[in-house]
């Protein structure tokens, strides 16, 4: 395949690229970079392509290789090592944010909230949260599931409307 016929064949695909770097990287501009980033790839090195092989693979495991390695890049970059005795990797986002003196605030009220619910309504709700499934719960508690959705519902409701100001 000589250079017009490649880059011909490259720029048919170009619609399909952009959708599918669209999906990888659900951000239009970032998909934008790694459409260009391909063909970037693609251009530099045509010459490892070989003839009567499919192009259009070839060109979409560039563009997804490509994605990985720049997303093992940037998880690189956000990995802090930590030189104290102990040498650990601390997969620690560098835009941390601290809670806000009224987060604080407002979690405490949230929590008081919930404390003020009768137990039969509290104890589903607050092992909900916990991370329990609802089966988990009916099994623990020894009730129906549908008692357990149910209370785990009404106690949502109650909380809703106890905490209107939160819920904007």
């Amino acid at each position: 395949m000589n250079l017009i016929q490649f880059q011909k064949s490259l720029l048919q695909l170009e619609d399909k690229l952009y959708y599918f770097a669209l999906s990888l990287t659900a951000d239009p501009e970032r998909a934008q970079d790694l459409l260009q980033e391909t063909y970037l790839k693609a251009l530099t090195y045509r010459e490892k392509f070989k003839d009567n092989t499919n192009f259009k693979a070839w060109i979409y495991t560039i563009m997804k290789n490509t994605f990985i390695n720049d997303y093992r890049r940037s998880i690189k970059t956000k990995t802090t090592f930590d030189f104290s005795n102990n040498d650990y990797l601390l997969n620690v986002s560098k835009d941390i944010h601290f809670p806000s003196p009224e987060s604080s605030q407002s979690e405490k009220e949230i929590l008081n909230n919930i404390y003020r619910l009768d137990k039969e309504f509290r104890e589903p709700f607050l092992m909900f949260l916990n991370g329990f499934k609802y089966k988990e719960i009916a099994s623990k508690l020894g009730l129906p599931l549908g008692t357990v959705k149910s209370r785990i519902f009404f106690t949502r409701k109650k909380l809703e409307k106890w905490l209107k100001e939160y819920a904007k």
